[in-house]
């Protein structure tokens, strides 16, 4: 039985042996070897074995590319997300840098007016900043940093660079109680700058209105007139702005005329205020008996037709 075997095995196996044919191969790889560097005779054979594996060899390489792809689109995203959060906080702290240089340079514009205000007064003023304001949102007042240690006393009146603000109402020893000019309890003795009439507006409590009240409905008052004050009750220097008039409403079946004003100094809006000192006080108002030409114990009555 293993006679026939060797004897079948020896039958298929023809041709030349193995050491033979590795013998062979590597005499023919160095004679192309040869051949191709001395003479090129094979370069077109292999552009077009390279045409030829060129898509093979893309698939063969086409796993790794996708997955440094995908790694690399991982790191970038990531990248990106860091980036874009660092760039918001940057814009959000940029956002309240500018707004606090806005907020300066707003005050600073603010106080250079002050300033040339306080160079040309014909009266004293000292400035004071808002510290406090009141906490009934109905209550037109707010709180400086100026009491009686610097000399403030009550009924002064407060201006910025625009106009009248409003008019101490209580000092204490290091802060002053400031009643704004809209407080619905604060008359304000004015006049019109076209006309010359003479008036008082009144707080309405709403912080962006004041009442003209009290006037005919046939009285020179119309939309634009500028309001000064008339500086006759002893408190406020006369000729400083105070209102505009927007709207005058006149109906017949009223006596009296309905004239809205918007207030011109920035009664909520500015930080650092002046108080005004200074001004030229009012002789004594006469008494009742005696403004009415009466006489008045301790008076002797003058002659008739005397001086």
């Amino acid at each position: 039985m293993a006679l026939e075997d060797t004897r079948t095995l020896r039958f298929f196996n023809r041709g030349p042996s193995a050491v033979a044919r590795l013998v062979f191969f590597s005499v023919l790889s160095l004679l192309l070897l040869f051949v191709d560097a001395r003479y090129q005779y094979l370069e077109s054979t292999r552009q077009v074995i390279s045409i030829i594996i060129y898509p093979f060899q893309r698939l063969t390489a086409l796993p790794g590319e996708m997955w440094d792809g995908a790694n690399a689109f991982i790191s970038l995203q990531s990248h990106l997300v860091a980036d874009n959060e660092q760039l918001h906080l940057r814009h959000d702290a940029d956002s309240a840098q500018l707004k606090q240089m806005e907020t300066v340079l707003s005050e600073n514009a603010q106080l250079r007016a002050l300033l040339e205000i306080k160079q040309r007064a014909e009266y004293s003023v000292q400035a004071a900043q808002i510290v406090y304001l009141e906490r009934d949102i109905f209550k037109r007042k707010l709180f400086v940093d100026a009491g009686e240690q610097n000399g403030v006393q009550a009924g002064r009146a407060v201006v910025d660079n625009s106009g009248v603000v409003g008019q101490v109402t209580r000092t204490y020893p290091y802060l002053s109680e400031v009643t704004l000019v809209t407080d619905k309890d604060n008359v304000v003795p004015v006049q019109v700058v076209r006309t010359g009439l003479r008036a008082a507006v009144f707080g309405s409590g709403n912080i962006s209105e004041l009442e003209l009240r009290y006037q005919p409905v046939d009285v020179d008052i119309q939309a634009g007139d500028e309001l000064v004050t008339s500086g006759m009750d002893g408190t406020y220097p006369p000729a400083l702005p105070i209102a505009k008039v927007i709207r005058v409403e006149r109906d017949p079946a009223y006596p009296f005329a309905r004239i809205a004003c918007v207030p011109l100094a920035g009664v909520d809006r500015h930080r650092t205020l002046l108080i005004v000192s200074g001004v030229p006080t009012l002789p004594p108002r006469p008494a009742a008996d005696d403004a009415h030409g009466t006489a008045v114990p301790g008076k002797k009555a003058p002659r008739r037709g005397t001086p």
